[in-house]
């Protein structure tokens, strides 16, 4: 089981990639996380990402990511499948990608793309809120501080984050729009996308992909046999 998620930040895609991973026994792949990895071991890799400074958001080169994927899936702990949070981020990157699982006589399960309403995603940011001694996190909706707007931990006064402020929010998911817009529709016509309706509390979001997952994969028996 091979297995894309797609969402706009604050939809919920990295919690539901933990569930999945953990139900089927196939590894969460970050690409964030796989290249601070590669950069902490000082691998091959690694070395080169570091002239990108990915830590500043700058731009790594499609030939670069595509490698860093090809080393990371042909690991044996992906010998069942895998899941991909974060990559590809572009039409350039999926046919890349498509290439890359032909070589390896693979096929791509599904695209999940986790979809909320745009009002509902600016209430998560902005519920946001941080202790800028300790670091820890609270939602003001999800996950309050015991006293209001004090940290639990040291008792100092939590801070909402500069990009979690409504407007910032905003031009972020308008942004994640614009650029998935072709991805999207890149996946739609291979017919592998599928919508996950993501405004839900998180068990019921995962019933609905275990459900969809579950059925993909019974096709998928059915079509070998």
């Amino acid at each position: 089981m091979i297995i894309v998620l797609l969402g706009p930040p604050g939809v919920g895609k990295g919690t539901q990639g933990a569930r999945i991973s953990q139900h089927f026994g196939i590894p969460a792949i970050s690409t964030g996380a796989m290249f601070r990895e590669a950069i902490a071991k000082g691998t091959p890799l690694g070395k080169e990402l570091q002239k990108y400074h990915i830590e500043r958001g700058e731009y790594v080169p499609d030939n670069v990511v595509i490698r860093a994927i090809e080393e990371r899936i042909t690991q044996p702990d992906c010998s069942n499948g895998f899941l991909l949070d974060g990559f590809p981020r572009t039409v350039a990157q999926a046919e890349a990608f498509a290439q890359l699982l032909e070589q390896q006589q693979r096929r791509l399960t599904a695209v999940l793309d986790f979809e909320a309403p745009q009002e509902l995603l600016i209430r998560r940011f902005s519920g946001r809120r941080e202790c800028p001694n300790d670091g820890s996190t609270y939602n003001l909706e999800t996950n309050p501080p015991r006293r209001p707007g004090l940290c639990d931990l040291c008792g100092a006064p939590l801070v909402m984050r500069e990009d979690d402020r409504p407007e910032v929010v905003q031009r972020r998911l308008e942004a994640y729009k614009e650029k998935t817009a072709p991805l999207i529709n890149y996946y739609r016509d291979k017919g592998v996308l599928y919508s996950v309706d993501a405004d839900a509390d998180p068990d019921v979001v995962f019933e609905r992909v275990l459900a969809l997952l579950n059925r993909l994969r019974g096709e998928a028996g059915k079509e070998i046999q």
